[in-house]
């Protein structure tokens, strides 16, 4: 008895049929390693506007923390090369200086004082003043200008 589907003709295809069987198919580990991939991702995504809020002598110990979870996570792929810069951050943050209280309420004041600078105009007029001097000796005050944000008028 003969097999009917080997006489099978095919009048047309699609789009979406051609070269669908010479694409590599996915396995099960394929898949997971992906929506590890894809994990890890949206997870760095989600963190950029935390690491921006951090405090630039924690900003080492989120970075390390993110890198070592990672080289953990992809330990037996090449995702483990993560590992050892994710455990040389963690271990390097707390030798970083650290502000004392005096010159976080210093540094507070600054902020304070240079908010009152909100419009386009003003800004503009502070960084033409900022700008006779050398970038060292003005680096705080830009960056704390960078960080702000000027109202739109």
């Amino acid at each position: 008895m003969r097999l009917h589907h080997r006489n099978m003709v095919l009048w047309s295809q699609t789009a979406w049929s051609i070269g669908r069987l010479d694409r590599p198919r996915l396995t099960m580990a394929g898949r997971v390693r992906r929506r590890i991939r894809l994990g890890l991702l949206l997870a760095v995504v989600g963190l950029m506007p935390v690491a921006r809020a951090v405090r630039p002598r924690w900003r080492p110990l989120l970075a390390g923390t993110v890198l070592t979870a990672a080289g953990f996570i992809l330990r037996s792929g090449p995702g483990s090369i993560a590992l050892l810069p994710g455990l040389m951050l963690l271990l390097s943050a707390p030798l970083l200086p650290g502000l004392s209280a005096e010159d976080r309420e210093q540094y507070g004041e600054l902020r304070r004082e240079l908010a009152a600078y909100s419009t386009p105009a003003q800004r503009r007029d502070l960084e033409a003043m900022l700008d006779r001097y050398p970038d060292g000796t003005t680096r705080e005050l830009r960056t704390i200008l960078a960080g702000q944000q000027p109202r739109r008028w």
